[in-house]
């Protein structure tokens, strides 16, 4: 039973995703004040949590982090996010700092 039949109102639904929002959010604030590395991180860790959070909720509490079956998208999730944080960490230099 998905939450609509259940009548459930509200934010509760969108909470997992508005969570990897935020973070992707407050990731790209820091890429705009020049905190590059620091928001690419951010990026790489939101997609890491959206990973967690896919394999610990059921596919009708996630919304619109559910793209394809749990295995495929939590490994795609932390497969990115993990090669996001690693670049971020072995960047050195570069145009925006």
């Amino acid at each position: 039973m998905s939450w609509r039949e259940r009548g459930v109102r509200g934010s509760a639904p969108y909470a997992p995703f508005l969570v990897v929002v935020g973070l992707v959010a407050i990731g790209l604030v820091q890429i705009a004040l020049y905190y590059w590395r620091q928001g690419t991180g951010m990026v790489g860790i939101a997609l890491l949590v959206a990973a967690v959070i896919r394999l610990a909720l059921s596919d009708d509490r996630v919304w619109l982090l559910a793209i394809r079956s749990r295995p495929v998208d939590a490994l795609t999730y932390a497969g990115l996010g993990l090669l996001i944080v690693v670049v971020a960490l072995t960047i050195e230099g570069g145009p925006l700092g």
